[in-house]
């Protein structure tokens, strides 16, 4: 029995644990992690310059600003894991860095005056280099973002296939199903419903919205992975539904 009990205390903390003691006010223990985490956030940052990045490098700063807003924003409920969620947190950041500092080097050449021909054909040059990074860069940021809600998806029994196949067909019926979803993600209990039980709450749902629970059934898996959507850190999946409620 005592050893048992002395196994329990030697128990190293999950990472989960760890944030979450650092949320309520653990500093040392924040910067103990950022320490021990630099080497990831250097090799996230590296793979968006496309080079190795010092701890001098402003892209590494940037980097480590966004580790900590990843540590200080997560939360398990969202269903990736703090890693994950970290990546994609400092790609981005480190990506609108990137495209700042273009802007002010456009600005800075758009405001000189003695250019030659070279110096424009450089700047062309350089300005759809960056464009073409911008291109790439926001195409591997979907990809990751859409394997992350596929493996989210999988909790629920569905497939990224299932948000496709089952889309409403019309757009009023897109846009009900996505005002139930938000409404449900709105609600604490009908969204612990959702993530605890791994299905729908319909028979909860229909206290809240005016549609029958046929057609809440008949769109239930559209609700469910719009609902994951609108409660996870998914930008390019967040964009398809702004663009499906403005048509």
């Amino acid at each position: 029995m005592l050893s048992l009990l002395f196994m329990a205390k030697k128990r190293k903390r999950t990472l989960e644990e760890t944030v979450e003691l650092i949320q309520h006010g653990d500093t040392a223990l924040n910067n103990e992690l950022i320490e021990s985490y630099k080497p990831f956030i250097a090799k996230t940052v590296s793979s968006v310059c496309k080079r190795y990045i010092h701890e001098s490098d402003d892209e590494f700063s940037i980097g480590l600003i966004a580790f900590n807003e990843a540590i200080q924003k997560y939360s398990p409920d969202k269903g990736s894991s703090l890693i994950s969620f970290s990546e994609v947190l400092i790609k981005r950041r480190v990506i609108d860095y990137i495209r700042k500092q273009s802007k002010f080097q456009n600005l800075s050449f758009n405001g000189g005056s003695n250019l030659d021909d070279d110096d424009t054909g450089s700047a062309i040059e350089d300005e759809l280099s960056i464009e073409d990074f911008r291109k790439k860069t926001d195409e591997e940021l979907r990809k990751e973002e859409i394997l992350q809600f596929t493996q989210i998806l999988q909790e629920f029994d569905l497939t990224f296939s299932d948000l496709i196949e089952q889309s409403p067909k019309h757009a009023d019926a897109r846009k009900n199903a996505m005002t139930v979803a938000k409404i449900l993600v709105e609600n604490d209990e009908l969204k612990n419903i959702l993530y605890d039980k791994k299905k729908l709450p319909i028979k909860q749902l229909e206290s809240y919205v005016s549609l029958s629970r046929k057609t809440i059934e008949r769109n239930r898996k559209y609700i469910i992975a719009i609902s994951l959507i609108l409660t996870g850190d998914y930008v390019f999946l967040k964009d398809y539904i702004k663009g499906v409620l403005e048509t």
